[in-house]
């Protein structure tokens, strides 16, 4: 058997590396470790003009006009990265909000140095859960 993940030891060990370890960086790992559960790719992963599934959080939802048209942009981060959903022609999608688990699928693509995924599929998902 190998060594237990870091935030997975116990003993004073454990204790320790939360008490060395930022908030962030523990919930980062959390987000990572529910990646495997929802058979995702990690965003760090993904690179352009390919197909893939992403899970994560959604940080922020704006209405962004793209060419005179509605888009509805949503950071989702997910412990490695982000990656921008955009639904082009929509001002609003009901549960697609800040703080939303969301597991989305389709063609990821690079705009301006970000990884952009445009008009995915997606499932809200409880938070923490597969």
């Amino acid at each position: 058997m190998g060594t237990p993940e870091p935030a997975k030891r116990g003993g004073l060990r454990g204790f320790f590396h939360r008490l060395t370890t930022s908030q962030a960086e523990l919930e980062a790992a959390e987000l990572q470790e529910d990646l495997g559960r929802q058979g995702a790719t990690p965003i760090a992963r993904c690179g352009g003009r390919q197909r893939f599934c992403v899970a994560g959080t959604l940080r922020t939802v704006t209405l962004r006009p793209r060419g005179g048209a509605p888009a509805l942009e949503a950071e989702l981060y997910d412990g490695s990265d982000v990656i921008d959903l955009v639904w082009l022609g929509r001002r609003k999608i009901v549960g697609i909000e800040p703080g939303r688990v969301v597991k989305a699928e389709g063609l990821v693509s690079v705009q301006d140095g970000r990884k952009v995924m445009f008009n995915p599929r997606y499932e809200l998902r409880p938070a923490g859960g597969p």
